[in-house]
């Protein structure tokens, strides 16, 4: 079969740059980790031979460096009775000029967390939205990428396992692959089993934008003091936003 990457188009702007990820601190970089691996633990075995989605999540704090003990000490608390109850919220909100995010917190204290979201929001006198006022402008996606020169390999090898990609793109001699978030981990395992050890660009499940917009000026300048102290917040993992940075 001859691959036609015209039939995908550029749907997706999907860019290590396009994302702006948590973590830039290291300590709540190997915090969230550290609750990360502990809900994949505690939701699953909590081994990491018998738990594809723990595996998959040490993995990623690896390649991120986290630190071996951290990974150890996330993985022992699972294995022990009570413990944090965890658990993921999602807010939506609205920015300066057009813009809008999508704030993706793991926290034990709800009540603690949305007033401190809500806060960041009230100090640049921007609000909170209602479940699915932002989100309907996004799409939720799995999202790998990585260094390969023949993609027509890569695209065969999809389809004979019976994945379709939503979007496929190359590069530069990087493919770039977006799925449905539940074939994530079944696309790695497929292309790791054909391809051997990959180093991936980008291995992300989260929520992309279908339109960006473009800011300047003192919107700019709100916009980037939200989302900074909205990053600040312990709670929240990642920020999703529709700005063209």
């Amino acid at each position: 079969m001859k691959l036609n990457l015209q039939l995908f188009g550029r749907a997706y702007e999907v860019r290590k740059a396009s994302i702006q990820k948590n973590g830039a601190v290291k300590a709540k970089l190997y915090s969230n980790y550290a609750k990360e691996i502990y809900l994949a633990a505690k939701k699953g075995a909590p081994e990491i031979e018998s738990n594809i989605a723990l595996k998959r999540m040490v993995d990623k704090a690896k390649k991120e460096q986290v630190p071996q003990d951290i990974i150890k000490r996330a993985i022992d608390k699972a294995k022990g009775a009570g413990g944090e109850d965890y658990e993921v919220v999602t807010y939506e909100g609205f920015g300066p000029g057009a813009s809008t995010l999508i704030i993706r917190t793991l926290t034990d204290n709800v009540n603690r967390t949305v007033g401190m979201v809500r806060a960041a929001f009230n100090k640049v006198h921007k609000s909170l939205g209602v479940t699915n006022s932002v989100s309907y402008n996004y799409d939720y996606l799995g999202v790998i990428s990585f260094k390969y020169d023949d993609e027509e390999k890569i695209f065969n090898l999809l389809l004979e396992e019976g994945i379709e990609p939503i979007d496929f793109e190359s590069e530069d001699g990087e493919v770039i692959i977006s799925v449905n978030p539940s074939d994530q981990n079944k696309v790695k395992d497929i292309l790791e089993k054909n391809l051997g050890e990959i180093d991936y660009e980008l291995d992300e499940v989260g929520m992309f934008a279908k339109d960006k917009v473009t800011l300047t000026g003192e919107d700019l300048e709100t916009f980037n003091k939200l989302y900074k102290m909205l990053d600040e917040i312990d709670d929240v993992t990642d920020i999703y936003h529709n700005v063209l940075l």
